[in-house]
């Protein structure tokens, strides 16, 4: 299915596939959205399928958030992927056996 992007409200409900092939759409629609709008709201809950290239597209529409001190709400089940890429990690820790001397 193509990208389909609609808008009720600041809230854009996106369907079909975000790729490499449908960027072009996508970007076109984001373009400066953060110069015309304080809140948006993505939906992604009828995402069928998403690429790397979706992915860093979504990760730079954050950050351009971000720079611009507006807000970006990211809702819907959509695809682990996505999720994959912005969940928190926590730290790794480095067993070390009792009686070990470790330089730092």
């Amino acid at each position: 299915m193509d990208l389909q992007i609609t808008n009720y409200n600041n809230r854009f409900q996106i369907k079909g596939t975000l790729n490499k092939l449908s960027l072009k759409t996508f970007n076109a629609h984001f373009a400066n959205i953060f110069d015309r709008l304080d809140n948006v709201l993505l939906d992604i809950e009828s995402v069928e399928s998403i690429d790397r290239a979706g992915v860093m597209a979504l990760a730079r529409l954050h950050n351009e958030s971000i720079t611009k001190s507006k807000k970006l709400s990211i809702i819907g089940l959509g695809c682990k992927e996505l999720y994959d890429h912005f969940k928190s990690e926590e730290p790794e820790t480095i067993q070390v056996p009792t009686g070990s001397i470790v330089a730092a």
